[in-house]
């Protein structure tokens, strides 16, 4: 229960139940993908329409779907207070392994792409929504999400190419 004094509120530290934690997982599989599958349909349209084909592409996935997918994963993190600094660490690990499960199975069942060539995107989308969620609870989400969206963008740019 938080409390309050003249100067000051504090919120106890939470950790999260296993239910909790699957709840996060869960939430990287069914909200974060389809807001980025939503925006990334509008940005495309938009990029096809003033661009050629190949620089569409080149604006959606390597410019566009970073600052997206960043944000889209971090997004179910961001109504958490009382964390501790391990707990929503884990709980951003948790969001963007399920992120990342969703987009392996679209890449490889939808898509074709060979399964050994997806296995590294569902670590690092675990991974980078971790680095966002450290800047969270840290206090410098906005610091942290930029660096996601670096490396974000140098992956994107290197699968381009």
């Amino acid at each position: 229960m938080a409390y309050s004094s003249e100067r000051e509120t504090v919120i106890p530290i939470h950790r999260p139940s296993s239910n909790e934690k699957l709840f996060f997982l869960i939430s990287g599989m069914i909200s974060s993908i389809p807001l980025t599958l939503f925006i990334s349909q509008f940005t495309d349209s938009l990029a096809i329409s003033a661009l050629s084909p190949t620089d569409a592409l080149l604006v959606s996935s390597v410019i566009v779907a970073p600052f997206l997918e960043e944000f889209a994963k971090a997004f179910p993190l961001f109504y958490r207070h009382g964390e501790s600094q391990r707990s929503i660490f884990t709980l951003g690990l948790l969001v963007g392994l399920g992120f990342g499960i969703i987009e392996f199975i679209l890449y490889v069942f939808l898509l074709g792409v060979p399964f050994i060539f997806r296995i590294a995107g569902v670590l690092f989308h675990a991974a980078s929504t971790s680095i966002i969620a450290y800047g969270i609870a840290t206090r410098h989400t906005l610091m942290f999400y930029l660096i996601a969206v670096g490396l974000h963008f140098s992956n994107n740019l290197l699968a381009f190419a």
